[in-house]
């Protein structure tokens, strides 16, 4: 049984930083491709960060880009998602997910992922 267990995240002003982490379950994440994503009261959720660790391929989206580092720890089998320069607009619940190779075809698509975690909430004020 493969579980996601987000944690950290919480309340920051604008320009400071946070990190979330995901610690998974059941099988190596090097396994899989591993994402975050997030979502906003009233939006669609998006994609954030993604880690394709048999290629040695990290991505972020344009928004997060030079702010988000994605990140692992394979010996503790976590994914950490550290954020820095925070804007309010990165307000949102960040979801860790996972997918398999052979499965995911767009990596910012939900909906190719079949593994989710409960959700951490990140909130930045201005």
């Amino acid at each position: 049984q493969v579980q996601l267990v987000e944690s950290g995240g919480g309340s920051v002003q604008a320009g400071g930083s946070l990190r979330v982490s995901c610690e998974a379950s059941g099988y190596p994440i090097s396994d899989y491709y591993m994402g975050w994503f997030r979502q906003a009261p009233g939006k669609e959720r998006e994609g954030v960060a993604v880690m394709i660790t048999s290629i040695e391929g990290t991505y972020y989206v344009d928004s997060v880009k030079g702010r988000f580092t994605l990140s692992r720890d394979n010996g503790k089998n976590i994914l950490h998602l550290t954020m820095n320069s925070l804007k309010p607009e990165d307000t949102a619940m960040y979801y860790c997910a996972a997918g398999s190779r052979g499965v995911v075809r767009d990596i910012w698509r939900p909906g190719d992922y079949k593994y989710w975690g409960q959700g951490a909430q990140v909130t930045v004020s201005s």
